[in-house]
């Protein structure tokens, strides 16, 4: 085992506490939520940043050592990648995110984000003899019942880049300052905190997502687990008593993530206040209301996110939000 000094810190490790200076093996596991130190081995003027765990945006430079975290992604305007089937030292994979979640990149749309990030791997990162996994520090377990009667504001959409975090702060910003008591989740998407922070900007008082779970990326993961891992989110913010939990959830509806399964509880959708729907043109607006009112949870808000139809939104949400506080109050 080898000292190393770390560069830059991926926020996917947040819970962990990483520090500059880490401990590293050669004995590698290919397991989701791995932690592993890599070196850049390029330079990028586009998608070139990673999120550390204070929220801060750092430039990637060639050469840069930076603490990575295995997992996947289905990125429909970013990067495609799974989990290497094996790993060693000296193994060249990719960043798949901004958070530093890292894999094996089998797809990726060039025209907005470039090639991703070539990251040479050093070995992984390890505590008293073990290698480190982002679940080691997870703040909540998943749950098969949800134990909480709290109100849910939820935000979905129908792929990333729609509105939902434009919506989710607003809506936090706009509740909070009636007086409102509100925690907020991010319950799928790959790892990273900028949504999160963004809602505790305007007000959340306290936020988890799926990464608090110990999961780098709910892609592809069955919808038994997504459900219980929302579950076990909802149960965790609830005991601190908020008026309401709002719930923004990463991709679409009709994406690999998990968001169908959750919607689709029954134990959920008796707790949901407010469903708002977010989505980049009418015609997609419109299917995802028909979507969702044939699972049982139908939209009480379409926003598209286009200028004149997203001021009339804003308009509404205003309207709307006297309604809702005189619900929970």
């Amino acid at each position: 085992m080898t000292k190393i000094h770390i560069d830059k810190i991926g926020s996917v490790t947040k819970n962990l506490g990483l520090k500059h200076v880490e401990t590293l093996t050669d004995k590698l596991s290919c397991e989701m939520g791995t932690v592993l130190a890599a070196q850049i081995l390029e330079d990028k003027s586009i998608y070139n940043e990673l999120e550390l765990p204070t929220g801060r945006m750092s430039k990637l430079k060639k050469g840069d050592i930076i603490a990575v975290a295995l997992g996947q992604r289905m990125a429909l305007k970013g990067f495609v990648g799974k989990l290497p089937e094996s790993l060693k030292v000296d193994d060249v994979i990719h960043l798949l995110n901004m958070g530093g979640v890292a894999g094996e990149c089998t797809s990726a749309n060039t025209a907005e984000v470039g090639d991703p990030l070539r990251i040479r791997i050093l070995g992984g990162i390890t505590r008293k003899g073990k290698l480190l996994n982002i679940k080691q520090a997870s703040l909540f377990k998943p749950v098969k019942k949800l134990k909480s009667d709290v109100p849910l504001i939820i935000v979905t959409g129908t792929s990333m880049d729609s509105g939902k975090t434009t919506v989710a702060v607003e809506v936090t910003k706009t509740l909070t300052r009636m007086g409102m008591k509100l925690a907020g989740t991010k319950l799928t998407g790959v790892g990273a905190h900028r949504d999160l922070y963004k809602m505790q900007d305007y007000g959340v008082y306290e936020a988890v997502s799926f990464v608090d779970c110990g999961i780098t990326s709910t892609a592809n993961i069955d919808g038994d687990t997504m459900v219980e891992v929302a579950k076990g989110a909802l149960t965790h913010l609830s005991k601190s008593k908020p008026d309401a939990i709002i719930i923004e959830f990463g991709d679409g509806l009709m994406g690999r993530y998990g968001v169908d399964a959750i919607l689709q509880d029954k134990e959920i959708q008796k707790n949901v206040m407010l469903h708002i729907g977010c989505a980049g043109d009418p015609i997609g607006a419109t299917k995802l209301s028909d979507i969702c009112k044939e699972i049982g949870l139908p939209l009480d808000v379409a926003w598209v996110d286009s200028l004149p139809v997203r001021l009339l939104s804003v308009y509404f949400l205003y309207e709307l939000f006297s309604g809702v506080w005189q619900f929970v109050s």
